[in-house]
């Protein structure tokens, strides 16, 4: 073989292989610039679902904030009507003393009898175990149509009682509820 016919195979050998070392080598760099867009855009859509969940819990911490404001007004308003009732009810007092015909007992206990009615026209729910009831009207003794209510209710580890007194609209003139730790005899 001629030394031409040799140095041109070489170099025809050597331009393919740079040719498919070209090749491979685009080929890999499109297979690395697909796989680099696809984890763009999953980083993108992990960014959508983070900021989506951040916007979520902002949202939950307001409603709880705004729950706990409201909650706290609550408090502060039954606060106030609480105090409110007591002021009330000492101006009662205060008249029935002046008054001499009335009685300062009797104002106070009509207007515990008006609270505890206006109070206690809400039942009690959830209870379980024992509940024992009994009532008595007062019409036998005073003549009116008042109506006294006693339950107490035992559960796992506590016991409630609650009394209620009723006047002759059958509206509640008092309303008290007492909670203690049960102890098994």
């Amino acid at each position: 073989m001629d030394t031409g016919v040799i140095i041109a195979i070489v170099v025809a050998a050597l331009i393919l292989l740079a040719v498919l070392w070209f090749a491979g080598r685009k080929g890999r760099e499109r297979r690395l610039e697909t796989r680099r867009h696809e984890a763009r855009e999953i980083r993108r859509e992990a960014e959508v679902g983070t900021a989506q969940a951040d916007k979520t819990r902002a949202e939950a911490d307001v409603q709880a904030a705004e729950a706990r404001r409201q909650e706290a007004q609550a408090r502060e308003r039954q606060a106030a009507a609480d105090e409110q009732h007591r002021e009330a009810r000492e101006r009662h007092i205060e008249a029935a003393e002046k008054d001499p015909d009335a009685d300062p007992d009797e104002a106070a206990a009509k207007f515990d009898r008006e609270r505890a009615q206006q109070a206690g026209t809400a039942g009690t729910t959830g209870t379980t175990g024992t509940t024992g009831t009994t009532g008595a009207t007062a019409s036998d003794t005073t003549g009116d149509e008042s109506v006294e209510h006693y339950e107490r209710t035992s559960e796992p580890g506590v016991e409630r009682e609650r009394r209620f007194e009723r006047d002759e609209d059958g509206e509640v003139v008092r309303d008290e509820q007492f909670e203690r730790p049960r102890t098994d005899r």
